[in-house]
């Protein structure tokens, strides 16, 4: 890869009392990339992804983002520089419309936030890119689950990410959703968006990822393309057991 580091994650310990959920794990994510975390359940993706968004803090290591150390950062100081996640379970504020849902981010999230009008245009290009423009006004609690899921990736992208941690946005989805959403996933990335893909349906992490890093037990056991990821031995023995 020739692009610059975005995300580096040095080293990186998390314990809960006397269980170690991460143990020294390291990896780095290059500005504009598509790059795939998967596991196992309880491998450790979430608490990682928990830890680089700042809503756990971690016991050893070192995150940095752009060139700068934001291991002691709170979280809402490292979404404005740069860093978004969406949730597998959305959880909307259900009784505004998707618009307004919009409007929080992008007026409180981002760093000189755009207000009033000027929000609501930046929302309004977002929906237009996800293809929600059409339930703009629509209350957000009506929505479908693939809505639901668009408006989750939306209201990240309302932020304005560098970086865009997808945690499970396909769970529960039929293959044509899926579809969508990697449609989506690959659009926000043509804009220039690295796209961390979290996800347990492999043939969408094996089509949309460049490179791929698996964690098994709070270890990292392989890193590599999809077609090397594919065919390693200890990522098959994490999945399928001896």
């Amino acid at each position: 890869m020739t692009a610059p580091v975005l995300l580096d994650v040095r080293s990186v310990t998390k314990r809960f009392g006397g269980f170690q959920a991460l143990g020294g794990v390291s990896l780095q994510v290059f500005a504009g990339e598509r790059f795939g975390l998967i596991g196992p359940n309880g491998s450790g993706k979430t608490t990682l992804i928990n830890c680089v968004s700042g809503a756990l803090r971690n016991d050893e290591g070192a995150i940095w983002f752009e060139g700068r150390d934001i291991t002691r950062l709170p979280a809402h100081r490292r979404t404005r520089l740069g860093i978004a996640r969406s949730f597998q379970i959305p959880r909307p504020f259900g009784s505004m419309t998707v618009l307004e849902n919009l409007c929080v981010p992008a007026e409180y999230a981002t760093r000189g936030g755009a207000h009033g009008a000027d929000a609501a245009a930046e929302a309004m290009e977002i929906l237009r890119l996800i293809g929600l423009d059409g339930k703009a006004r629509a209350v957000a609690g009506g929505l479908t689950q693939i809505e639901m899921r668009k408006l989750e990736l939306a209201r990240a992208m309302a932020v304005k990410p560098k970086l865009l941690i997808s945690d499970e946005s396909m769970a529960g989805l039929s293959s044509a959703e899926v579809d969508e959403i990697l449609a989506i996933l690959f659009a926000l990335h043509e804009r220039g968006i690295a796209v961390i893909m979290i996800e347990h349906i492999m043939r969408a992490v094996m089509r949309f990822s460049q490179r791929i890093v698996v964690l098994d037990a709070g270890e990292r056991i392989a890193e590599g393309g999809p077609e090397e990821i594919l065919h390693n031995a200890a990522v098959e023995k994490a999945y399928l057991g001896e």
